[in-house]
Order: C-alpha cells, then sequence, then structure tokens
C-alpha cells in the first residue's frame, strides 16, 4: 500500500518530522554542470572521494565506476547493463545481487521508518533500506567483498592519507583529522564527505525538461503531453511518483520513499545466481526478498525501494542501454512500462515473479492501456533527464535562457528567489552535532 499523495512528497513535511534540516538556497545551476566554484569545500572533498579509484583492493574501482554522472549516477557500462546489469567488484570474478540504485535524488529519502496509517514502510538507503543514511550508506561499498572490497574502515583510512586531495581534506577536516583521529571516526569524516556531494546541487540538479514545464519555460510536445496525463491518470504512475510541486513549491521527487513487489521476474544473466557457496548459499535458488529479509517480516517479501524517476531515461546515446528495476532485468523503458502495463493479461510474456508473495496486483499489471499510449508514457518519462537545453527557435516564447552565476535570485528552471532544497543529512548532520575540526 503507497502514500494517496497527489502532490510531492514535499521537503516541508520532512521538515516538520524533525529529522532532516533543510537549507533554502539560490540555484543557479547550468545546464553544463556546475563548476568545482559552485560546490562547498566540503562537497568537492566528497566528490574527489566519488571519483577516487584508488580506494578498493585492487585499485581500480570508485564509487562513480557504478554510479556514473553521464547516467543519471547509476550504472554506466551499457553492455554490462544489458547482458547482467549487475556490477563486477573490485576483486575480479566477485558479484553483487542487483543493479546499481541512482545516487540522484537519494538524499531526499528520510530515515526508514514505518508509517501506520498507509501500512508501509517508507526511507531508508540501498534497495532494501538496510541502513537509514547516506552517511552509512556512503560506508557499506568500501567494506563490501562484492563491491570495493576493503578488508577494514583503517585501509580505507590509510589510501586516503596518501590521495592527492589529503590537503582538501586537512582545509575541511583540520590537519590532523586524518592522523589523530581513531580510524572508525576517520572512516566517518569520509563518509560525510561523500553524502555532502551526493547531496549537493552537482548530484540533485533539478534541471530536467520537466523542471522547465513546470516553470513555464518549455513546452511538453503532444506526445509527452498524452504521456504525462497518462501517468498522472490511466496508469496510475502517481500513487508511487508523485509528480506535482508541493503546496510550498519544492519540485517533485518522482518517489514516495516507500516498498513494493512489482512481480519483477528473475534476470537470467544476473551472476550472482551462480556465485559460489561461500557468497549465495542458495545457489541457482537464490530469491532476492529485499525488504523482508532485513526486517525478518514475511508480510514484506520481495519488496524494493520504489525508486525516483527522475533521469530514469538519461544516457549518453540512444544507442546506450540501460538495466531497469532492482534486478535489471529489463533494458529499456518500453519494456517496462509493457510490464506494469500488461503484467497480468499477458504474463507468459514476462515470466513469472521472483518472489511471488506480496506482489502489487492492485495499482499494476493490468492498466489497459495501449501501445501508442504506453510509448506515449516512456515519452513522457524522457522529460526528466537533468541537463535540458531548449535550443529550439521559437516566434510565440521567449527562447530559454542561458544560465550564468549572478547576483540575482533568479532560478534557471523555477523562477524562485529561494528554493527549499536537498537535505543533507540527517539532524545529526546540522552544523551544531558536525564533528569539531582537531585543534590546529
Amino acid at each position: 500500500m503507497h502514500h494517496p499523495f497527489t502532490n510531492l512528497f514535499s521537503l516541508s513535511q520532512m521538515a516538520r518530522s524533525g529529522r532532516w534540516l533543510l537549507t533554502c538556497i539560490v540555484l543557479t545551476v547550468s545546464a553544463n554542470g556546475l563548476s568545482a566554484a559552485d560546490l562547498s569545500p566540503l562537497e568537492q572533498l566528497g566528490k574527489q572521494i566519488f571519483f577516487d579509484k584508488n580506494l578498493s583492493s585492487p585499485a581500480g574501482q570508485s564509487c562513480a565506476s557504478c554510479h556514473a554522472p553521464e547516467v543519471g549516477f547509476t550504472g554506466p557500462d551499457s553492455n554490462t547493463n544489458l547482458k547482467t546489469a549487475v556490477y563486477q567488484g573490485a576483486a575480479p570474478g566477485r558479484f553483487g545481487n542487483r543493479k546499481p540504485p541512482s545516487a540522484a535524488y537519494a538524499s531526499f529519502s528520510p530515515k526508514r521508518e514505518y508509517d501506520a496509517k498507509d501500512e508501509t514502510w517508507i526511507g531508508g538507503q540501498f534497495w532494501d533500506g538496510r541502513v537509514d543514511d547516506l552517511v552509512e550508506q556512503a560506508k557499506g561499498p568500501f567494506l563490501n567483498p562484492l563491491e570495493m572490497n576493503n578488508a577494514s574502515a583503517a585501509d580505507v583510512v590509510d589510501k586516503v592519507k596518501h590521495a592527492t586531495y589529503r590537503g582538501l581534506f586537512a582545509k575541511v577536516y583540520g590537519p590532523r583529522a586524518l592522523t589523530e583521529s581513531g580510524e572508525e571516526e576517520a572512516f566517518d569524516l569520509i563518509a560525510r564527505a561523500i553524502a555532502a556531494y551526493e547531496a549537493s546541487r552537482e548530484v540533485n540538479a533539478f534541471s530536467s525538461k520537466y523542471d522547465a514545464f513546470l516553470a513555464g519555460q518549455a513546452k511538453l510536445t503532444a506526445a509527452e503531453q498524452r504521456g504525462l496525463d497518462l501517468f498522472a491518470n490511466k496508469a496510475g504512475c502517481t500513487a508511487c511518483h508523485p509528480h506535482q510541486k508541493g503546496a510550498d513549491g519544492s519540485p517533485p521527487l518522482f518517489t514516495d520513499f516507500s516498498y513494493d513487489n512489482v512481480g519483477t521476474p528473475r534476470n537470467p544473466g544476473n551472476p550472482f545466481y551462480r556465485a559460489s557457496s561461500s557468497v549465495n548459499a542458495a545457489g541457482a535458488k537464490y530469491r532476492d526478498v529485499g525488504l523482508g529479509a532485513i526486517l525478518k517480516d514475511d508480510s514484506q517479501l520481495g519488496k524494493v525501494k520504489v525508486p525516483t524517476l527522475r533521469n530514469v531515461a538519461k544516457r549518453p546515446n540512444p544507442q546506450f542501454v540501460k538495466a531497469y528495476l532492482h534486478n535489471g532485468t529489463f533494458k529499456s523503458l518500453k519494456d517496462v512500462v509493457a510490464f506494469y502495463n500488461r503484467r497480468d493479461k499477458n504474463p507468459e510474456q514476462f515470466g513469472a515473479p521472483e518472489v511471488i508473495e506480496n506482489v502489487n496486483r492492485e495499482e499494476l499489471g493490468k492498466l489497459g492501456m495501449t501501445d501508442a499510449e504506453e510509448n506515449d508514457v516512456v515519452a513522457f518519462l524522457e522529460t526528466l533527464s537533468d541537463g535540458y537545453v531548449d535550443n529550439r527557435p521559437s516566434q510565440n516564447e521567449p527562447e530559454f535562457p542561458a544560465t550564468s552565476r549572478s547576483n540575482t535570485s533568479q532560478d534557471h528552471f523555477r523562477g524562485a528567489r529561494d528554493v527549499i532544497r536537498v537535505v543533507r543529512f540527517r539532524t545529526d548532520m546540522s552544523p551544531s552535532n558536525q564533528p569539531s575540526p582537531l585543534p590546529r
């Protein structure tokens, strides 16, 4: 069951919950991305760490290896997406069990908690919600033997001590933060920097065509408009992917952060089924039960976190293949929309659910859309990619404004003076609760 939102799971709601610190800032996001000057020193440090391939064992894998900006901070290798969708870790031959989720907009997710009113779990990080916030999420891949494969937090800290950006680390946290902090404390500082970058304007740009449309600065094509109408009505997508601004003017996130089992079939290319028994004791019979395994609750078997649809179509070129749903079994948005539409009408077309328990049969599976309507929904989803620039000349409306940093408070897409922006961390990340730099 999902939140019956008609508007955004708004940032003001998070603020009222008392768990999040909201930052109101003026956005001047360039469609071509942000320069280093647009990031705070802490965010710059986090970016350096995020892209550092020397922090795995053996070296060669960074956070960005599985969460690259050109594809919306998810898996950047077209061939991998096509064949397995699950990425190999730093150690050759080791694979996880799921495709990489998008790191973009993840900073908006609240900590995991049960909403008794709507009888559903909300929030958390990773597909299965196993940690509460971005700081803990950032630590996970470093120590996961199937990902970056470091033996300990101390190993990660030692690598950062010798990194080219160690001077920036000292500028942010103090000159003795790496040498005189405990290993776990220093590791926490590293994770906090990554979390700050993942909460930055660079990762959460709100610069899609749909954002421009909401601001009255772009027009949807006929197919995109039909797709929006279907998305909001006949297809019922907004049950989990709210598409309207919040009452406070905050932009839609296209997720309600809930958990669902949509009946995803097995991905036969997933190498985790063939992993050694020390990694996957169930072998070919393995089932990814998602949140159910974390909570040890049969009523949650098969449920995974509802992802944002922002950047769902973002890719470097039309030939690039993206993988969809948590195990990457589908290779195009058309396939996903068709599955949501026809799953129960034509089950032989898609295969049985990997986890049969708790499949959502009320909100999807037999939506009654035509093939043309499926295509229209895809056309709308393609408007959600960040980095939109309208270069088409028009005699009826002003040319899409160029962006530059200025002293004005004009926001590139929304025209707001102050916009409620990304929450950076939980309340314990507020300035009063952040660790102080060590004495100089």
